[in-house]
């Protein structure tokens, strides 16, 4: 099996959800389709998108790391820790602090999908610090 038809697979599938996914997650999606590929298999695919950039590799406090598409709208996360929610933040939300890290510090950012944990309106009154 020839690795570009993995990567190939990878691709169709992140672009058809708007998902993150796990590699296991990919791996078993991918499985039916192509019963010889194996997890290493599907690893290295994964490890070639990201360094293309094509693919972002985020900590989203699942317990492993999830991928997803690098879509033409870059866009960030905030994760609850007490529900899990996921909100999604525009770039523009975030892009004036990348540009003050950027002018102050004369540091070029390579960062293309934040992640930040805290809790959500319904969680704060259970987490109080």
């Amino acid at each position: 099996m020839k690795s570009s038809s993995v990567q190939q697979l990878i691709v169709e599938l992140l672009q058809s959800r708007p998902m993150h996914f796990t590699a296991q997650e990919i791996y078993l999606r991918l499985k039916p389709r192509l019963p010889s590929v194996n997890p290493s298999t599907v690893y290295r695919a994964l490890e070639r998108l990201t360094d293309a950039g094509e693919v972002s590799v985020s900590d989203m406090g699942k317990g492993a790391m999830v991928y997803e598409m690098v879509g033409n709208s870059p866009h960030h996360h905030l994760v609850c820790q007490g529900c899990q929610q996921v909100i999604t933040l525009e770039n523009e939300v975030v892009q004036s602090m990348f540009n003050e890290i950027k002018d102050r510090f004369d540091f070029q950012l390579t960062t293309n999908h934040l992640i930040l944990f805290g809790y959500c309106s319904s969680c704060q009154g259970e987490h109080k610090e």
